[in-house]
This record gives C-alpha cells, structure tokens and sequence, in this order.
C-alpha cells in the first residue's frame, strides 16, 4: 500500500514540475514589446528611465535604477535579471558596453533580448538583438539610450532620441516628453495599455530614506500616457516638497526654500503646502512671506488654524499683527 502511495506522490511530483517549466519556459518567451528611454542629467544627477507598452504592468518588468550608478531598461523577451545584474556591474566598475557583453555571454536566448543602459557618467550603450520582433532598434548619445519593439517605424525611437536632447526641464519632464513623441510616431505597433516613470537621486525618497525621487506607473488603461503625465504633475511636486522637508528636518533651512517654492508654484491651491511653505519661510527668517503663505493655507483650508495655534514651527510668527486674524481669535 505504502509503495503505491509513494508512487502516486512521485508521479504528481512529477507532473508539477513538468507544468511549473512549461510556465516557466511560456513566461521567459512572453515578449515584453515596448518602447523606453533611459537618460541621465548631468546637472542634477538624477537618472531615471520612462517606458510605455501593450502589455499589462510594464513598470514592474523593465525599468530598473540606483542612484550614483546607473539606470537599464530590459525588454523584448525580457531577461528581468538584467536589471539588477546590469546595475551591479556597473556599481563594480564595469562600463554600460562591458555590461552589455557580460550579460549577452551568460544568457540562453541573447538574440531575444533588448535592453538600454546608462551609466552615472552618462555613457550609454542600446542591444538589440536579431530575433526581437521588428520594428526593433535603438539610438544612443551621451547621457540616453531610447530603443523599441514592435514599433509602429523607427521613426519613434528617433523622435524620442530628437525630443528628449532638444527639451528644457526637469529629467522626469524630459523622460516623458520623449516618450510622447515616441507615441506620436505610432509606438507601440499593437496599441497602449501601460506606462512607468522612474527617477532616482541619491536620499531624494521620502525623509531622505531612500533614492526613489518619482516612482509612478499606469498598470491598464486606456489613456496610460495621460494618466502618467497626470500622476507626475503630482509626482513631481511631492518630489520637491519632499526635498524640501528632509532638507528641514536637518535645520538646513536656506536650502529647503528653494524646492519648497517650487511645491508651491506646482500648485497653488494646495493648502498643506502653502502651509508648510509658511513654516520653512518662517525658519529662513521671511515673516512677511510666511504670512502671505499661512493665509492662504487657512483660506484654503480653514482646519488647519488650529494647528497653526499650536505649532512650534511658527510661534515666531504669533507676535506679528496679522497673526490671530488668520487664525481666526479676531
């Protein structure tokens, strides 16, 4: 009884694992046909990658950053490992070429792959191998790597290689005006359902705990690319007032001015920003200022006049003759 027992738990075994392979080998040839930028700002040492496909999630497969060392895209019949493996390489000493001849020697299909690297130096280097589904290519330059499959021409990786070169503005700005040229042009040749956004800056995440400076993704919609470009409106400012904040919280007050009136000018009508922009103009010794700020934070939101009563961050501000007027004892 017992060596039909084991017979039968050997057999299952076997057929699981036969399935778990055939999924396996079924996940490793689902082409992850997409089109991507990775760049870099020399100024701010910001690098980040933007990428758009049909296919579900997109954001979750091929960006991959660290900040001081380097972004990769990794697409096509996507080798994931490429991501952390790239990065690691590069965090070693290795250059974006050496990375790319590393990777190819040690993977079963190179010829499925495709991916995009820039280092922190900004050298760049784009694969594309000769099994991707056409159209495949890519362009590179110093400080970018932009490359596609599936696409609807070449034309949409060279209007985003042309865009994000000749556009103004922050990296993230940059990323995702290529990325809309590269739609412009057809893209991705079977249609659009997701989009990914990430910029990576050394202690730029939240309280300065991490490097994820904007970090958004559209998993299915219909309109991912208006739906990115909607969620880093808010990216963004929460990106400087985050920076704002930490740079605070270390009593560096002067610097966290700057990124803070940016938050404002992002959006003025957002009334914790208004009033945490009172406080850090308030800690940089701009009364005039943080009171302009104070009001239009308890106009916006009237709740906030008892915080502002008992915040410490403000008490300088308690003498000054508009004070109780805003907060509502006058």
């Amino acid at each position: 009884m017992k060596t039909i027992f084991f017979r039968f738990v050997f057999t299952v075994l076997l057929i699981f694992q036969s399935t778990a392979v055939s999924t396996l080998n079924a996940a490793e040839f689902e082409p992850v046909s997409t089109f991507s930028i990775v760049g870099r700002d020399p100024e701010t040492g910001e690098l980040g990658i933007a990428v758009a496909s049909r296919f579900f999630a997109v954001g979750t497969v091929v960006p991959w950053a660290e900040a001081n060392v380097g972004a990769v895209a990794t697409q096509s019949f996507a080798n994931t490992s490429f991501g952390w493996r790239g990065l690691d390489l590069l965090e070693k000493g290795a250059t974006p070429e050496q990375v790319r001849d590393i990777l190819l020697q040690n993977d079963t299909h190179p010829q499925r792959r495709q991916f995009g690297i820039v280092a922190a130096d900004g050298q760049s280097v784009s694969f594309t191998g000769d099994e991707c589904l056409p159209w495949a290519g890519g362009r590179t330059g110093q400080n970018y790597a932009c490359q596609g499959n599936i696409l609807a021409g070449e034309s949409v990786v060279t209007a985003m290689e042309s865009t994000f070169v000749h556009t103004s503005g922050t990296l993230s700005e940059r990323l995702y005006a290529a990325l809309m040229a590269g739609e412009r042009e057809g893209g991705d040749s079977r249609g659009k359902q997701s989009a990914a956004l990430l910029v990576v800056k050394e202690n730029s995440g939240y309280g300065g705990y991490t490097d994820r400076a904007i970090d958004i993704r559209v998993d299915d919609h219909k309109k991912p690319f208006e739906e990115l470009g909607r969620l880093l409106k808010i990216a963004q400012l929460n990106y400087a007032w985050n920076e704002a904040w930490t740079l605070f919280t270390r009593d560096k007050f002067e610097k966290a001015l700057p990124p803070m009136e940016r938050a404002a000018e992002l959006d003025p009508d957002y009334a914790e920003v208004q009033y945490d922009l009172a406080v850090i103009r308030t800690a940089a010794g701009q009364r005039e200022r943080a009171i302009q700020a104070l009001k239009r934070a308890c106009q916006l939101n009237p709740k906030l006049r008892q915080q502002a009563r008992e915040d410490e961050d403000l008490k300088s501000l308690r003498d000054h003759s508009e004070f109780d007027e805003i907060i509502g004892e006058k």
